[in-house]
Formats: structure tokens, sequence, C-alpha cells
């Protein structure tokens, strides 16, 4: 008997062809997952893990390596200027009487950090401490750290000069006008040097800076003045000197950039390292201020502030301020001597705990630290 015709007949399995193998069109057998020489191949899924392991690694070489364009602000370190630093006083004044000091004047700062990498940088930013600021709002194009490094340093340095001048004048010391910085290749060049004790312009008796640039402003290109100055010991002298047409203005131009010195027969010297800018002057000059004065300044309470200075004792805005603020605060400081100019941003960024005093001038400053002192009411940045 024949098979039914409607069965079909069992596929054979090729002899020596193993289970699960197929052939393509031309004959060949390929394992799956192999090429046709026989080396293992990655699936989709296998290709999709090793570019997904490539950017990774990518992106972390970036983070870890590459430098961002970004600077990260933040609250720096506070020094006590009634204090030392390092077994130093921060100041001090030799051949007049101080008297003794209480509590603390810490004056504040703003730790900026650069050359951060992406993750650096975020990793600042994630922890709330810090702010992160684009590179040229501190740098400028082309500027490197070491010029940003000097230029913080003479700011420092003025900002020292400043307080010592505004303090001494406050205590009733004279204040005369010398030359700060000769300018090269102008009329005083080779005539006045810096620290030069200016006494007379033009004829007229100068009190101090503002003296000096008030006789040269009435002056004329190619007008010839005298000069009366007096150089360390030795007697006063006068030259004659032909004014220059002066960069910014159509009146004559000597060449110099006056200051004030307040004139005493002792020495202040401020000492602090590693510090730039100019914000710290209001608290040199109350220190100063409070050492050559009998009692407690501060009546024994910690109090912290910042604020510019010039010779005449008026009190600047400054950057940063909540930085500082958090930075007082976390050093023990119970009240913060404020900038009026600042006074809006100091109150929105103000912890807990700390008071906020507005002060528009040396003056201020100490007339609020007496009132501290005796539990009198103070200006307030609140209104």
């Amino acid at each position: 008997m024949s098979e039914s015709p409607d069965k079909a007949a069992p596929t054979e399995q090729p002899a020596g062809r193993p289970v699960g193998t197929l052939s393509d069109t031309g004959g060949a057998e390929r394992t799956p997952g192999r090429g046709r020489d026989g080396r293992r191949r990655l699936s989709r899924r296998g290709w999709t893990m090793v570019a997904s392991a490539v950017l990774v690694l990518t992106f972390a070489m970036l983070g870890a390596f590459v430098r961002v364009p970004y600077v990260a602000l933040g609250p720096g370190p506070t020094y006590d200027t009634l204090g030392a630093v390092d077994g130093t006083s921060v100041i001090e004044i030799d051949g007049e009487r101080t008297y003794p000091t209480g509590g603390e004047l810490r004056m504040t700062t703003v730790a900026l950090n650069d050359n951060m990498t992406l993750f650096g940088a975020l990793g600042m930013w994630v922890s709330g401490r810090y702010a992160l600021a684009p590179r040229e709002e501190y740098f400028r194009p082309g500027q490197s750290e070491e010029e940003v490094r000097r230029e913080n340093l003479r700011q420092f340095q003025d900002s020292q000069s400043n307080a010592e001048v505004a303090a001494l004048r406050k205590l009733g010391h004279p204040v005369v006008a010398v030359v700060d910085q000769v300018v090269g290749d102008s009329p005083a060049e080779g005539v006045l040097e810096p620290g030069d004790r200016i006494v007379k312009v033009d004829g007229r008796e100068v009190a101090d800076s503002d003296a000096v640039r008030d006789v040269l402003g009435g002056t004329r290109p190619g007008q010839t003045v005298s000069v009366t100055f007096q150089r360390g010991e030795e007697a006063e002298r006068t030259e004659s000197v032909t004014l220059a047409r002066h960069p910014n203005g159509a009146h004559g131009f000597l060449g110099i950039q006056p200051s004030d010195s307040a004139e005493t027969s002792f020495d202040v010297e401020i000492a602090l390292e590693d510090v730039g800018g100019p914000s710290a002057g209001l608290m040199f000059a109350l220190a100063i201020v409070d050492e050559l004065t009998p009692g407690q300044l501060t009546g024994g309470e910690h109090v912290a502030g910042t604020g510019t200075i010039d010779s005449k004792g008026n009190v600047g805005a400054i950057g940063g301020i909540p930085f500082k603020l958090v930075a007082a605060r976390e050093a023990g400081a119970t009240a913060f001597l404020v900038p009026e100019d600042n006074c809006g941003e100091a109150v929105a960024a103000a912890p807990d705990g700390l008071q906020l005093v507005r002060v528009g001038t040396l003056d201020d400053a100490v007339s609020a630290l007496e009132s501290l002192a005796n539990g009198r009411p103070v200006p307030s940045c609140a209104g």
C-alpha cells in the first residue's frame, strides 16, 4: 500500500549539520552572534551599551579635567582686627600709648575659586554655599591671575592707608598732602617723588589732596606753576613746572596722584597677608580708634563688618555681602556693620541672629558701636 498523498513526508536533518544552524544563500553556515569568518559579533543591544559607556567616560573625562569659564564665590575667612594672626597683631601701634580692647571687630572676606573643573563647579553650586559667576566679571580679557593678585594687593594697601588717615583725622591729628604716585613722562617726573609732602601749588597752601586737585583744576596747559614740597627731613624747596594738557580735561596736568597722610610722632602698622581688595578699610579704622582711646569700643560684643573707606572717613559699598554675612555669623558675630548702600541686599540675605547696623561714615560706625555697648538703639538696615 502506498502512503496517503495528503500527508507530508517528514523533513530530514541533513547529515552533519548541527541542530539550530541555518544556511545563507551562499550555502555557508553561520552561528548566531558570529560573522562569516566565525568571529563573535555584538548585537544591537551590545553596541548600545558600548556607545553609552563611551559617552559616560567622555563626560567623566570632560567633567574631571576641562576647566570652565566661571568662578565660585562663597564665604571667606574672617579676621579680628583687634587680635592677632599667627602670633602677629593685626594692628601694631609703636610710639604712642594704647588702651586695652575687648570683644571683636571682625573683618570679613569673600572666597573666590578660579580655574575650576566642570565637576568642581557643579559640586560647589549644588552645595548651596557658593554662587557661580562668569569669569570675565572678575578677570579682564587677557589679564593673568598674577595681575589680578597685584591689583587686589594694591587696593588692600590703599585701604590700610585710608583707614589709618581716617582714624587719626577723627582723633584730631593733622593731615597733609603727599605725592602717592608720579606719572611717567609727565611734567612732575624728575621733580617730585612718591612720599614728598606738598606744601604749596602755584603759591597757594594746600592742606590735603583735595586742595591740590582744586588748585590744579584751575590751571591751563602750558602754564608754569611753582610747587613747594618737602622730601623727608630735608628743608622745603620750590620748583617751577610747565603743565601739560590733562588726559581727561582741558586743565593743566602736573602728573601726580596726591593722597593724604596723617602727621604723627608714632607709627601704625597693619599686618595681614594673603588678603586683597579694599573692603576691610572700615574695620581697620575702627580698630585703630579703639586702640588709641580709653574703654572698649565694642563693649565686649562680637561685631563684624565690611566697607571701603576714604581718607575722610566716608564708607563705601562692597560686593559679596551675602557671603560675608554668613561668614560673620559662623564666626560668632551678633552684629554686622553694613555700608548704607548695601542695606537692601543685606536684609534679603541676613542669617538669623545677626543684627544689621547701617553706617555711612566712620563717625556713624563709632557712634553705633557705643550705642550697642550701652544697649541703646542703633541705625538699622531694616529701617
